[in-house]
C-alpha cells in the first residue's frame, strides 16, 4: 500500500456515516449487504447515502456486486489487511515485546 492508497482510505473512514457503514460491512463479511440494507441503517436518503458510499467504492475499501436484481457491497478486507499493514509495518522499530500487546488484540478476530 501506498501513501496516496492509505491516505484515501484513512480519509474515506473519517467520516462517521462511511466509517458506520464499513464497519457494518465488516460485520457481515462474506455475505456483504446490500444497497438498501445499508440506507435503513444509515437512516440516510438513499442518494445522500450513495454519495457516501461512492467514497468508499473509490478508495477501495467496499466492493459493489451485482447479484441478480441487487447491488450487494461487501467490505474489500484485502485493503483493510492492507491498511492495518501499512500502519504497524514500523511498529516499534522491530522490537515483537513492543508489538505483542497489539497482536494479542487483533490475535481474537
Amino acid at each position: 500500500m501506498t501513501d496516496v492508497d492509505a491516505l484515501a482510505a484513512l480519509g474515506a473512514l473519517a467520516h462517521p456515516t462511511r466509517l458506520d457503514a464499513f464497519r457494518l460491512l465488516v460485520r457481515h463479511e462474506p455475505a456483504g449487504l446490500s444497497t438498501g440494507q445499508l440506507v435503513e441503517a444509515s437512516d440516510l436518503t438513499q442518494s445522500t447515502f450513495s454519495t457516501h458510499l461512492a467514497v468508499l467504492v473509490k478508495a477501495g475499501l467496499v466492493k459493489p456486486e451485482k447479484r441478480g436484481r441487487q447491488m450487494i457491497q461487501r467490505a474489500n478486507l484485502d485493503v483493510l489487511r492492507a491498511l492495518m499493514l501499512f500502519l504497524a509495518k514500523d511498529c516499534c522499530q522491530g522490537r515483537q515485546e513492543l508489538c505483542e500487546p497489539l497482536l494479542a488484540e487483533l490475535t481474537c478476530c
